[in-house]
């Protein structure tokens, strides 16, 4: 039997798909876990960031760094739009405003009228040729155990990782400090927080556009190494990150990194094995019904998370509350 798969799952650990998401996970803790939004409309924030990035690195031949500004900027153009009408909703409203305005997104860019910006259904190339000329790695493999890189892959993954350090840091301080109290006070009792005379929907807007703009840096993040697709930030996505902030903890900074490597490694390890158990033919499936038996597996492994530990890996159950 070939078990190579699961050099490949490992790989995937440090992947910078994996830490894509856990930037845009990173960005849906500070929504959920810390404030009490119930966001299902993350994924609509990574597509921005993603098609901002490229559209702006692959069309008008823009640098790297104003491809990186735009992601950021149109986020928070997206949370804008978004937060201003529906942060006074009740949180079943807002997630279903959320996840409405992701699929928006995605549609729109799919449109074939707009095919010439966004590249319709087709998707576009991602246009990472001006991050590739800040790459510090000299051309050549490179080996992290058994796993082997090239100069861009290497220089991609590095990129990827140290932002995720970053921002990580950035939202450590934040949910440490007073504004952090604040946010978290909202989660518990908003009302009481209004009858002190903080402004509730203030706080909440700065929540979600940061965490909207850790989105798009994770889709921007996750184009980076192949091209863009509408169909890559559909409802799935958002579902995954809700998986991977779940196994973290909803209420910790380390947990949807965690959760991310977690997750991640369990999907592409589930679908290796399945995929030999096929080819031996000790399943009685085909190829195709094997890649959907290991999103049964594991959406049965998100309700058992939900029902033995809805904090998650890191988080405190004192902290979680399912009926926001």
């Amino acid at each position: 039997m070939d078990f190579s798969f699961i050099v490949q799952a490992l790989g995937e650990v440090i992947s910078p798909t994996t830490a894509a998401y856990a930037l845009a996970a990173l960005g849906l803790t500070l929504h959920f876990g810390y404030t009490g939004l119930l966001n299902f409309g993350q994924a609509g924030f990574m597509a921005v960031g993603g098609y901002a990035f490229a559209i702006l690195s692959n069309t008008f031949h823009m640098p790297f760094i104003v491809g990186l500004l735009a992601a950021i900027a149109g986020a928070m153009v997206f949370g804008l739009l978004l937060g201003i009408p529906t942060l006074r909703l009740r949180a079943d409203y807002l997630s279903i405003v959320t996840i409405a305005a992701a699929e928006i997104i995605r549609l729109v860019a799919k449109t074939p009228e707009l095919s010439w910006l966004t590249g319709g259904s087709a998707g576009m190339d991602s246009g990472a040729d001006d991050f590739q000329s800040f790459n510090p790695f000299p051309v050549g493999l490179y080996a992290i155990g058994p796993l082997t890189y090239t100069e861009e892959d290497l220089w991609t993954m590095v990129f990827a990782w140290i932002v995720v350090a970053l921002c990580a840091l950035l939202v450590w301080r934040l949910v440490h400090s007073p504004w952090g109290r604040v946010v978290k006070a909202i989660r518990e009792d908003e009302d009481a927080v209004r009858s002190l005379g903080k402004n509730v929907f203030a706080y909440k807007m700065q929540v979600l556009l940061l965490g909207g703009v850790l989105g798009g840096l994770g889709g921007m993040i996750f184009v980076l190494p192949r091209s863009v697709q509408p169909d890559n930030f559909g409802t799935q996505t958002t579902f995954f990150l809700w998986t991977i902030m779940l196994l973290g903890g909803a209420a910790t900074v380390l947990g949807p990194i965690v959760g991310s490597m977690i997750f991640w490694f369990v999907l592409v390890a589930t679908d290796g094995l399945i995929s030999l158990l096929v080819s031996e033919q000790l399943l009685p499936i085909t190829g195709v019904q094997g890649g959907q038996v290991r999103f049964i597996l594991v959406g049965i492994a998100l309700m058992l998370l939900v029902i033995f530990r809805p904090q998650g890996l890191f988080g405190k159950k004192s902290e979680v509350y399912f009926n926001v």
